[in-house]
């Protein structure tokens, strides 16, 4: 028999932010719904990250880029302890 103890604490927020937090998640639980919250804001921080990442490079810093990425992989061999 295994019994599973968790931890839970309580946090105070704004009784306006916690009604428009209950209804965003609907009927999941409240640790669910957390996080789902936060891997959804890492995902689009990720995006935001990436999408400026482009903003930088031109079409041939793009191209030069997966050139030497194609050229790395194609020499690339783990080494093997022996």
């Amino acid at each position: 028999m295994v019994i599973s103890l968790k931890k839970y604490v309580t946090i105070s927020i704004p009784m306006d932010v916690k009604k428009r937090l209950e209804k965003l998640k609907g009927n999941m639980e409240w640790g669910a719904f957390l996080l789902k919250l936060c891997e959804e804001y890492e995902r689009c921080v990720r995006e935001k990250a990436f999408r400026e990442l482009i903003e930088l490079f031109d079409e041939v810093d793009l191209e030069s880029i997966e050139a030497s990425m194609k050229e790395f992989r194609r020499h690339f061999k783990l080494r093997e302890e022996g």
